[in-house]
């Protein structure tokens, strides 16, 4: 008889193993599959045609869940850093891709400056494996400049002025409310604008690891409109990396209405804070 290359300890392993996933032919069901089977000793278990019906079928998958083409899928970087010149008061710049209330993807690059009252004990409880201190204060007022290069609009050249207030709650939650106002000049006229974000946070530990996921709402109301023309939605997660350095990987959904038809956009971020 020939060999099939495993032996029957190994054979014995590979039926052990946690149950994977596979898709049926018709419809998408699913069925237990050994998840060794797809370890290289393992592989010759599964025939090459199974494999390709599992490859055509999760990428079948993959395309159903695309959304119609009035949604917009992107990617926006952006890297924040602070510095903290006083207990009270740091500095801030800001380099990011950004596309919000229906203006065009455009950089945003700018200096700025952050003011705290004192740490709340209640705050810095909740927040102390947060590398961002601004977490623990009560009140923070920050006062930033933002240039705004496009491609397809003149450059606009943005004083964002922004009050956050930080709530504990039970079960250790936090609750963030930022309102924010930008004051914008270009070559078109004058406008303003002002966005209220409501965020919801708690840390969880895994082991010695603290991870902080995050839900969040966000409205903003376009003076040029005069009405609230967009709404977005937030989740993400803050991954600290040390002391000095984390990650902040989200996915925002946004709703534009200040023209017709509305425009969706599904926007994936990723942002790395540096504090120092």
């Amino acid at each position: 008889m020939a060999s099939t290359g495993i032996t029957v300890d190994q054979s014995q392993n590979c039926a052990k193993e946690t149950t994977f996933a596979i898709l049926s032919s018709k419809q998408l069901v699913l069925r237990p599959v050994p998840l060794a089977l797809l370890r290289p000793h393992c592989m010759t278990l599964l025939s090459h045609w199974q494999f390709r019906i599992v490859t055509v079928l999760l990428f079948e998958f993959v395309i159903r869940c695309v959304p119609a083409s009035g949604q917009t899928f992107e990617f926006l970087p952006e890297v924040d850093a602070y510095y903290k010149i006083q207990p009270n008061i740091r500095f801030t710049f800001q380099a990011k891709e950004t596309r919000e209330a229906g203006d065009p993807t455009q950089a945003e690059i700018g200096p700025g400056l952050d003011f705290f009252v004192k740490p709340l004990v209640q705050l810095k409880n909740i927040s102390s494996f947060d590398p961002d201190e601004a977490k623990s204060r009560l009140l923070q007022v920050s006062v930033s400049y933002r240039y705004l290069p496009s491609p397809d609009k003149p450059t606009v050249e943005r004083l964002e002025s922004t009050f956050t207030s930080n709530v504990p709650l039970v079960y250790k939650l936090l609750l963030s409310d930022r309102n924010r106002v930008d004051l914008d000049w270009s070559q078109n006229p004058f406008t303003w604008r002002y966005r209220n974000r409501v965020k919801l946070q708690r840390t969880f530990s895994i082991r010695s690891y603290h991870l902080t996921p995050y839900v969040s709402g966000e409205a903003f109301y376009l003076s040029q409109y005069q009405k609230w023309t967009t709404t977005a939605l937030y989740a993400g997660c803050l991954l600290p990396l040390g002391k000095h350095v984390g990650l902040d990987p989200y996915y925002e959904h946004q709703n534009v209405t200040s023209k017709s038809p509305n425009q969706q956009f599904n926007q994936f971020g990723l942002i790395l804070n540096v504090y120092f």
